[in-house]
Order: C-alpha cells, then sequence, then structure tokens
C-alpha cells in the first residue's frame, strides 16, 4: 500500500495559524484538522504568525531559592540607593569646586602642586610633574 503525503495549501496554514493566535491550542488544531505531523503546526506558526510560538513559563523553586531572589533584589535596590547618594555628593562637590574657581580669578596653575599643608609650591624635579 503506498504512504499518502499530505499537501497543505498556503491559504489552509495561514487559517490554522491565525485560529491559534486567536487562542487555539496545537494539540486542538492537530485533532480537528486531523494534522499528524508533530511539528507541522509550529512550522507554519514560526513562518506566518505575526508573534511567534506562545510560552507559558512556569517556574519551580524551592523555598530558599525564593528567599535568595527576593535578598538579592533587596540588595539590589541599596546599592541603588546607594549609587544615587554618591552620585548627588559628587554633583555638589563639582558645583563647590566650580564657585571656588569661579571666585578666584586666577585659578590654579599647572605648574603648581599642592603641599601636604595645602599651600602651592612649585616642583623640584620632572617626577613631580607626572
Amino acid at each position: 500500500m503506498p504512504k499518502t503525503i499530505k499537501r497543505y495549501s498556503d491559504a489552509f496554514r495561514r487559517e490554522v495559524v491565525a485560529e491559534y493566535e486567536a487562542g487555539g491550542t496545537i494539540s486542538q488544531l492537530q485533532k480537528k484538522y486531523g494534522i499528524t505531523g508533530g511539528q507541522t503546526i509550529q512550522t507554519w506558526i514560526k513562518k506566518y504568525a505575526r508573534e511567534g510560538l506562545r510560552h507559558n513559563l512556569v517556574r519551580i523553586q524551592i523555598a530558599d531559592e525564593i528567599n535568595r531572589i527576593k535578598e538579592l533584589e533587596d540588595q539590589v535596590q541599596e546599592l541603588e540607593q546607594a549609587l544615587g547618594r554618591v552620585m548627588l555628593e559628587k554633583i555638589k562637590l563639582d558645583s563647590i569646586v566650580e564657585e571656588l574657581l569661579a571666585e578666584d580669578k586666577k585659578g590654579i596653575k599647572k605648574n603648581e602642586l599642592l603641599s601636604s599643608k595645602g599651600a602651592a609650591r612649585k616642583p623640584t624635579n620632572n617626577r613631580e610633574l607626572e
């Protein structure tokens, strides 16, 4: 007995994909239209669907994993807040420096280095310039 090969028209494939996009499942469509290939409808969906295959994500976790995720999310939030505070402090310090430079009409000369006491002094050798 010869094997029967089914060929589906483009219009038929698009109709099946449209039903899938309307909420039908692959198994329902296979039964309804007698489509026997396991990957047939999935291939059509990849080719013709607007959004592709629907997947439902089911996450199975133990309690320790859930607690660890919560701890890490809390830690991320704390770090983001700390970063925000540091950025505000940097902006504040930058504005203070700008004000001081604006008040000092001369500014700081490139050749002057600050000594440990804060007074400006001239470099004694080329290494201090580096």
